[in-house]
């Protein structure tokens, strides 16, 4: 599983015209599965996304978490995080999951989130979106399972 987690003022989701997802401060993040992924690893980056101190303090250091903030996630689903391309110049993507894995992969992730006290604004898997969004910092950090966890 892969997160690229971009800390934000606000951030919104377009879906066909219509505003379908908007949070104010918080995380917008994207997120990719590949086939191995499982419950066992949804926790536990659920359980690093809420808890990750990047949010400042009133000393100016990043001491606070989301939910010490009560900030909200624009969660997006996004297979192109496992894009290869070491080869050519077209990627390839047969390390991302099948939509058949990946959607309700992407289902129990969100679902986990709002269980652990979270605001969850969502995109549509597999659909066409175009996101907008203020990164606060700028602050961008990459979650990879496969490197946190093995």
């Amino acid at each position: 599983m892969r997160i690229v987690l971009q800390r934000v003022s606000h951030a919104s989701v377009t879906i066909e015209g219509q505003v379908h997802g908007q949070i104010n401060q918080g995380y917008m993040i994207l997120v990719g599965f590949k086939g191995e992924d499982d419950e066992a690893i949804i926790d536990r980056m659920v359980d690093k996304v809420i808890h990750l101190r990047v949010f400042e303090d009133d000393q100016g250091k990043m001491n606070l978490s989301l939910l010490d903030v009560k900030g909200a996630i624009l969660s997006i689903s996004q297979f192109t995080l496992y894009a290869n391309s070491r080869k050519g110049r077209r990627p390839s993507f047969v390390e991302a999951a099948k939509p058949e894995i990946s959607s309700p992969l992407y289902d129990l992730f969100n679902s986990r989130l709002e269980e652990a006290g979270i605001h969850v604004e969502k995109g549509i898997f597999g659909a066409d979106m175009k996101c907008e969004l203020l990164n606060d910092g700028p602050v961008t950090i990459l979650l990879d399972s496969d490197e946190l966890f093995h």
